[in-house]
């Protein structure tokens, strides 16, 4: 009996990380815009921790194309952030550097300007801020 009780505990821990998994997954999307494909990073209302796992996770899609093809637009309207969630940012931005080929920021009047300059300068990298995401849409797919 108490075989049967520890696999359905492990079984429902198991449903409950694929869920999460899912759930930020689904923020991190290949959409299409003008017939490009555009990778979508959604952190938007997200809470800081769930910012944290999406931004620990989006590598895994950048690093799976090949380098300096990656179009990738970040809504961060809405997100709140912590010291966790800024670290996690910074090192996705390195680590995705060589992948990227433009990247644009929506909603990012959350982030403070210090973070941003810090992010820019740690990761060598621009990040251009958009009001809305049809702004940032229509500059990213420009040649």
């Amino acid at each position: 009996m108490g075989c049967i009780l520890t696999l359905r505990v492990l079984d429902g821990a198991r449903q409950q990380r694929r869920k999460r998994f899912r759930a930020v997954h689904k923020r991190i999307q290949f959409i299409s815009h003008q017939k490009k494909e555009i990778l979508l990073v959604d952190f938007s209302n997200c809470s800081a921790v769930e910012v944290e796992k999406i931004a620990r996770a989006a590598p895994d899609t950048v690093t799976a194309q090949p380098r300096g093809s990656v179009l990738l637009l970040a809504d961060f309207t809405g997100a709140l952030f912590n010291e966790e969630a800024l670290r996690a940012m910074k090192e996705s931005a390195v680590f995705d550097k060589p992948y990227i080929k433009k990247s644009a920021w929506v909603g990012a009047e959350n982030l403070s300007s210090v973070f941003a300059q810090n992010l820019k300068a740690f990761s060598k990298r621009e990040f251009p801020t958009f009001k809305t995401r049809l702004d940032a849409l229509s500059w990213l797919v420009e040649d």
